[in-house]
């Protein structure tokens, strides 16, 4: 479900290869019969796009955490059991690890009764880890935060540590795209701070307009990730004093020449955000996920949220100019990135090779 999860698992497999291993980086949509999977991302991204509120329904009775007996998702992975099994045996898997809480529910499920015979190691990718990432069949949980990990234990009594996010090294060090960036934005609004604002793969958002206009209006260069949204990238395109941007492959340059990001997910562009010594700021989230995920990230202390027009301006005025409110907040955002998540799995997988 949009590009977060695939830039993960791409990442992980650059790390494995980078190391000397291999890595098969499967869509577990695909693996679904029937044409499900499609069928199951067009629905999820036409209610986050258009019927918001159908989708805070579906979060709150599938996947909503905490305890009582709801809907799981693992009726619907195992129609995609058979063909991982054929994939990770033609491979010749050391370890499978999901990014998707789909796929946990299948690896988990096939754990449990024997099927899989190599261990299953959860990555998720979430700051708050709602219930269909749990099943206990797998072997091990990687979370971004100790406050996840323990959530995982504590649920299902799975083994789970935290090793934070996985972004591109590029993220990391002043990228070479960068200047170029800052000549664009100087361009378009000389003197301006630059504030990127994400509406993810989709361009899903509330009143980004409004918002465009209002950072516009008060001395800000709004810069609009549509993602592949043509229908939203022209609206705000006719918005005087912004950038309005399809889908962008130099990530680390753009964020390396902002000033700020005004998140609406807590999804992958928030911690590449993060990584990239961004100060991050949750406004109008989408529901469900987006809404828990950005709530969670401000109370580590990771970003901040504005509720309404005021906060914004506020926050990121403080937050744009050098000083120590933008040095405390980059600070609190880099060490969530405390460990490298592919030697944890690799622990997982030489363990398991151990025992047999």
């Amino acid at each position: 479900m949009g590009a977060g999860h695939d830039t993960v698992a791409a990442e992980l497999a650059r790390r494995i290869r980078e190391r000397g291993g291999d890595a098969l980086v499967v869509d577990v949509l695909a693996l679904l019969p029937y044409g499900l999977g499609r069928a199951l991302r067009l629905f999820y991204r036409g209610s986050v796009r258009h019927f918001p509120w159908a989708y805070a329904a579906l979060y709150r009775l599938f996947l909503r955490p905490g305890g009582g007996r709801r809907p799981g998702g693992t009726p619907l992975a195992r129609l995609a059991g058979a063909r991982l099994l054929r994939l990770a045996d033609r491979a010749g898997a050391d370890v499978v690890v999901p990014v998707f809480h789909l796929a946990a529910q299948l690896t988990g499920h096939l754990r449990a009764r024997g099927l899989l015979s190599v261990p299953s190691v959860v990555f998720v990718t979430d700051f708050v880890v709602h219930r269909q990432w749990l099943h206990p069949g797998n072997d091990h949980c990687l979370c971004l935060t100790d406050d996840a990990a323990r959530q995982v234990r504590r649920s299902t009594g799975t083994p789970a540590g935290a090793c934070g996010p996985v972004v591109a090294p590029e993220f990391f060090a002043d990228a070479p795209g960068a200047d170029g960036w800052r000549r664009l934005f100087d361009r378009h609004g000389p003197g301006r701070p630059p504030v990127v604002l994400s509406a993810g793969a989709w361009g899903v958002g509330s009143r980004l307009a409004a918002t465009v206009r209002l950072l516009s209006e008060h001395g800000f260069l709004p810069v609009v990730l549509c993602g592949d949204n043509a229908r939203l990238r022209r609206e705000l395109s006719g918005v005087p004093g912004a950038i309005a941007l399809g889908w962008v492959t130099d990530m680390p340059g753009l964020l390396h020449a902002a000033r700020a990001l005004v998140d609406n997910a807590a999804g992958q562009t928030a911690v590449q955000a993060l990584a990239a010594g961004l100060p991050v700021v949750g406004h109008r989230p989408i529901p469900g996920h987006g809404a828990d995920g950005v709530r969670r990230m401000a109370a580590l202390g990771v970003s901040e949220t504005a509720g309404d027009d005021a906060a914004l301006l506020g926050v990121l005025r403080r937050l744009t100019v050098p000083g120590p409110a933008r040095q405390e907040r980059i600070a609190a955002g880099r060490a969530l990135f405390r460990d490298d998540a592919v030697t944890r799995m690799t622990a997982v997988a030489d363990a398991s090779r151990a025992r047999r």
